[in-house]
């Protein structure tokens, strides 16, 4: 047995993304980078580091190993800042993710050297007694298993717990256990009432900021016959402040929404019809992620469509200036036509691009997604290197342009068109960037 096989045969007994059975297809890979991408990263997000590593990992699936190590380091740092420490069991999995990354990297030593590390803090931090994973591996297992499909969420609940009973006193690690358990009463509010008040609570008491547990809490009281409406009302109104990605689990607000939403004033003033809106984006957003996550129901794209349409058609502007939210709306709207009907996600493609009113972010963002719907939907791979070489060209710093560069990097490794990697070649020589090597 080779030094690389004998390496390799003590990584697959290490706890990180390489070894969870972690094995989405190229379309969920795609929508996780997106949805990823747009959670907040302000330094107050609990799951930050999480957050980084994830990404790391899904960059390394989707071929992009550098960017996979950039991300991989940048949740070692963030850790490290988080817990104003060099150390902790926190970066057992980072360790563990660094150490695979670079045996497949070719760099033997220097996964060895992160593989040393990983024993060096198993030694100092062991699991409770007869646990196999420490309380902080067992959480970020859990936070990483519900990001993918529903039946990985039972699995979640359940190591959420081990690392709650082990380590009680982290309000994030409770509010997801909450969430992930009650969505099992969904259907069944009176028992969650009966079975779940107290854990709803409590969590809610421990963790106020998490508006899904207030929304799961104030569901359950409701079971029970209290009168939540003003609660409800002030709760859309927090919803309201914020991103839909700055929080896990969205169909508890969805509900309630969908509870309440018949007793809004229907008043025709301007402050009301943009509180309704609002509510209405944050029911599409949610609803959007479902879809996305290849978790839903039938109905609920056609609801997705409905409210999407509401929520742009609501924009006096959007017939006549288009502006970046409202070309998102637009773009997200083709993304779910795009599940059920194609040729309705191509003519909004098409009528978009023809528009004349964009500024140079607007076109940037609008060529990224056109690409990335060429490619997953259209199956045109030509046609989306295109897109994406017009994304990279418009001299706007942003996600979209670094995508677009990103996905042409990988796309020249592979290109077999001679004229194209060419192309491609010339243009990131001019933006300072490096294709990857043709496979000859």
């Amino acid at each position: 047995m080779s030094s690389t096989q004998t390496l390799e045969s003590k990584l697959k007994a290490l706890q990180c993304h390489f070894t969870w059975d972690l094995e989405p297809n190229m379309s969920k890979l795609a929508y996780l980078s997106g949805t990823l991408e747009d959670i907040s990263t302000d330094e107050g997000n609990f799951w930050l580091g999480h957050i980084y590593n994830l990404q790391g990992f899904i960059q390394y699936k989707l071929g992009s190993t550098e960017e996979a190590l950039k991300l991989f380091n940048k949740a070692t740092e963030t850790f490290q800042e988080m817990k104003n420490t060099d150390e902790g069991p926190w970066l057992m999995v980072n360790f563990g993710n660094l150490a695979w990354l670079h045996l497949h990297l070719g760099t033997d030593e220097k996964s060895q050297d992160y593989l040393s590390k990983v024993d060096a803090l198993m030694r100092k931090y062991p699991p409770p007694p007869e646990e196999e994973l420490h309380p902080e591996v067992c959480a970020e297992k859990a936070w990483t298993l519900m990001k993918f499909d529903k039946e990985k969420k039972l699995q979640a609940a359940e190591l959420f717990k081990k690392a709650i009973q082990k380590q009680p006193d982290t309000p994030e690690w409770q509010s997801n256990y909450v969430i992930l358990s009650a969505e099992a009463f969904k259907d069944d509010l009176k028992k969650l009432y009966a079975e779940r008040l107290e854990m709803l609570r409590s969590a809610s008491k421990q963790d106020p900021d998490n508006l899904c547990v207030a929304a799961l809490y104030l569901e359950a009281r409701a079971a029970k016959g209290e009168h939540i409406q003003d609660e409800a009302r002030s709760l859309a109104e927090k919803l309201k402040e914020r991103p839909a990605s700055s929080y896990n689990g969205i169909n508890p607000l969805l509900r309630l929404y969908r509870k309440f939403k018949s007793e809004v004033n229907a008043d025709e003033t301007s402050e009301e019809a943009q509180r309704q809106t609002q509510s209405k984006r944050s029911a599409a957003e949610g609803l959007t992620k479902k879809i996305f996550s290849n978790n839903y129901q039938p109905d609920e794209i056609n609801e997705a469509i409905r409210l999407w349409k509401e929520v742009i058609g609501a924009d006096p502007k959007s017939k006549f200036d288009l502006q970046e939210k409202t070309l998102e709306d637009q773009i997200t709207l083709a993304s779910i036509y795009a599940k059920v009907e194609k040729e309705k996600a191509d003519q909004i493609y098409e009528e978009l691009l023809k528009r004349e009113d964009l500024d140079p972010a607007g076109k940037q963002i609008l060529y990224n997604r056109y690409a990335k719907h060429l490619y997953f939907i259209s199956n045109d791979s030509r046609r989306s290197t295109e897109f994406h070489m017009k994304a990279a060209e418009i001299p706007e710093e942003s996600r979209y342009r670094q995508s677009s560069i990103m996905e042409l990097k990988k796309t020249s490794g592979r290109n077999k068109d001679p004229e194209m990697y060419r192309r491609i070649k010339e243009l990131l020589a001019r933006l300072g960037n490096q294709p990857e090597t043709q496979n000859q």
